[in-house]
């Protein structure tokens, strides 16, 4: 029995949407399923290099909210550090509602299929195909009922909260996540142009505060051990030293499903890309370059995979592990080694004269935390000894 769909993508968000994308571009019959009705917000600080550009073919500027120039660091709200980036790869700030269905409604134009508020209910292998079940209320653009679908491949990119990654033996088996709150606060902008890290604040983690139209985007996470943040407290300092009111916001809990290790990103038939796939960075956070990339390296393995190339998929979780996995490798081992001495690392890591722009060139891409950790790690330790 024939396929309904070359791809089905589990998931509207950036990784599933860059995915969809380049699928539907080289001529794969793709079909995307959200679970929530679009646009949906999602609590992000929405910071990514804007190298990812060269990623895709159509201008991402529409969906840029902000063009960071320079990185603010700051130790309980003193003590500060600026990091110039460079003037050919700046930050970008996006809305997550903006940039993923800006990206979804490019995948929409290059011919894949995108049917909102329709939950996954149950993947399971059927033969050769991958047979997808919804819940109800699901409807395909063109008015086809939700329901069962089928398709030659499957890629899972629903986010932190994946319940098919584990399942389907994608990623760690028992994935870690950092403790996060995020806060969208409407208010106008000091310095648009610049993005803040604040240190000291937060026990074993660290502040952030975005400018974006028309306000922030503000966090507060901890990536190493299991204690709480107060991240009420932490917010009533933070706040202010913006110049707003301490309660100020709204507040979303948000687990980010960190890297935690080399592990396989496909099985057969099936690739992980995003949050799904814990890649988030662990040191920074950074996820949406990340998430980008895995989409389109997803994308050009599924295309070798449903012409037939043997080893493709794996070929995908080996790019992974070259282009981000690497990195992330020696970003665990500085973050571990950073968020149990902050002053210190602050001090000999964030102060020296050459980090603002190692900073820098990592924010922007051109530069991995392999490039960096061994010199940094060994500073740390031997202060800390």
């Amino acid at each position: 029995m024939p396929a309904d769909f070359d791809v089905i993508v589990v998931g509207s968000g950036a990784a599933g949407s860059a995915a969809a994308f380049h699928l539907a571009a080289r001529g794969r019959r793709v079909l995307v399923l959200e679970r929530e009705r679009l646009p949906r917000r999602k609590p992000c600080g929405g910071g990514m290099a804007a190298s990812v550009q060269r990623w895709f073919p159509f201008d991402l500027a529409p969906a840029v909210d902000q063009v960071i120039a320079q990185v603010r660091f700051t130790w309980c709200l003193e003590d500060p550090v600026t990091a110039v980036l460079p003037g050919d790869a700046p930050f970008w700030i996006v809305r997550r509602s903006v940039l993923d269905g800006y990206i979804a409604e490019q995948a929409s134009l290059a011919g894949a299929e995108l049917r909102d508020g329709a939950p996954v209910e149950s993947i399971a292998r059927d033969g050769e195909l991958w047979r997808v079940v919804t819940g109800p209320g699901g409807v395909a653009a063109g008015g086809s009922p939700a329901g069962v679908v089928t398709a030659r491949a499957l890629v899972v990119a629903d986010g932190s909260g994946s319940p098919f990654a584990t399942s389907l033996g994608l990623g760690p088996p028992r994935p870690r996540y950092a403790s996060a709150v995020a806060v969208e606060v409407e208010a106008p902008v000091a310095e648009p142009d610049t993005a803040r890290f604040e240190f000291g604040l937060v026990r074993h983690g660290f502040c952030w505060a975005f400018p974006r139209k028309g306000g922030y985007s503000i966090g507060v996470g901890t990536f190493i051990g299991r204690e709480a943040t107060d991240a009420d407290g932490v917010l009533g300092r933070l706040l202010p030293s913006l110049g707003l009111p301490a309660d100020a916001g709204e507040r979303f809990s948000s687990p980010l499903r960190v890297w935690d290790g080399h592990h396989a990103l496909h099985a057969p038939g099936v690739v992980a890309v995003g949050d799904a796939a814990s890649l988030c960075d662990p040191f920074l956070a950074e996820g949406l370059r990340p998430a980008l990339l895995s989409g389109v390296r997803a994308a050009e393995a599924l295309d070798r995979h449903l012409g037939g190339e043997s080893g493709a998929l794996a070929g995908y979780t080996a790019a992974m592990r070259e282009q981000w996995g690497d990195s992330m490798a020696w970003g665990r081992r500085i973050a571990q080694v950073f968020y149990r001495v902050p002053k210190v690392g602050y001090q000999l890591g964030i102060k020296r004269p050459t980090a603002p722009q190692r900073i820098a060139q990592i924010l922007s891409g051109e530069m991995g935390y392999g490039d960096i950790a061994q010199r940094v790690i060994k500073r740390l330790l031997f202060q800390r000894g």
